[in-house]
């Protein structure tokens, strides 16, 4: 097996750093999956208008790559002016167990390499 560091990108070759993840089940039991970014390589790098967008998450791992097409993206903003960014969330669907399970090991992988642990949201 290829070691590789688990990696998440918006555009080809930046890499970015997910601040959370959140797994929801809809009414007709699909899958939901909502990862959040306080911050985005690719636009604090201005490289979005160089490098290649392909409508696509790209999650990466020892498995190879996945392809996510978000449902949505949302840019959400504050501060005195409502113009800083404060993060980006990313939200899609997963319907079939077995993209679950590769989805699953990959968050696993992506965790343990980025210092992250499970645990249920403190409201």
């Amino acid at each position: 097996m290829i070691f590789s560091i688990p990696s998440i990108q918006f555009f080809e070759g930046i890499a970015e750093a997910l601040d959370d993840v959140s797994l929801r089940r809809n009414r007709s039991g699909a899958r939901i999956v909502v990862m959040t970014f306080r911050k985005v390589n690719a636009i604090e790098r201005f490289n979005s208008f160089r490098q290649q967008f392909s409508n696509s998450l790209k999650l990466t791992d020892a498995e190879g790559d996945i392809l996510v097409e978000p449902s949505s993206v949302k840019f959400i903003f504050g501060g005195p002016e409502g113009d800083d960014f404060e993060r980006l969330e990313c939200r899609f669907e997963i319907d079939r167990d077995d993209h679950w399970e590769r989805f699953m090991r990959f968050m696993h992988r992506y965790a343990e390499a980025n210092g992250m642990e499970y645990g249920d949201r403190k409201e």
